[in-house]
């Protein structure tokens, strides 16, 4: 029964979408009209300022946590590694706001780093020093979820083939969430960080 339960409650958890609550709260706006269009921590921070992008982050942030947490503790690693991917899934396209929802790297890191830390560690540190050499954050979204995927698949043994299927499907979700930074990274043409 519980196993039913975890993709449901984690779900729930993740279609909470704190850019959408904060731009309503604070600024009295649908984040999902300004800026990129995404109810996510990138274009909080751009249209909301630092304090209320860094908030959004933090409680995208949360949800990762908390649904892990109680998929850990109804149905083992199996059920947080399941928690993890239906976070994000609700994250991204929340059903409370018309599907219409971010692109899940916070709370993805933050559901990874209950799993597996020193891995998402690895992973967001390459992820962060790639943004902060080539002023794209998408970049270094993208690299964290190749080098995430990358090391799950090839370090780990304990609990390694469903943090490596979980781990490819929140990288495959992650870079269809980018499709449109993709193609103007490769264009020439996507937004650096403080422009």
């Amino acid at each position: 029964m519980e196993i039913f339960l975890i993709p449901v409650i984690s779900y729930l958890i993740g279609s909470f979408s704190s850019a959408y609550v904060i731009g309503r709260v604070f600024k009295k706006i649908d984040i999902r009209n300004h800026g990129s269009g995404n109810a996510g921590a990138t274009n909080a921070l751009r249209i909301m300022g630092r304090k209320l992008g860094v908030l959004t982050f933090f409680m995208d942030f949360a949800k990762g946590i908390v649904a892990v947490m109680i998929g850990l503790g109804l149905g083992g690693y199996s059920g947080g590694a399941i928690a993890a991917l239906f976070a994000v899934l609700g994250h991204n396209w929340p059903i409370f706001f018309r599907f219409k929802g971010g692109k899940g790297i916070a709370t993805t890191i933050a559901a990874m780093a209950i799993l597996q830390f020193p891995i998402t560690l690895i992973s967001v540190v390459v992820g962060v020093l790639t943004a902060a050499i080539s002023r794209y954050v998408s970049l270094g979204s993208l690299v964290f979820l190749t080098v995430l995927f990358g090391l799950t698949f090839t370090v780990l043994s304990d609990g390694g083939d469903i943090t490596s299927i979980i781990t490819f499907i929140l990288m495959a979700l992650g870079y269809y969430r980018h499709k449109g930074n993709i193609k103007r990274l490769l264009e020439g043409n996507e937004n650096k960080i403080g422009r």
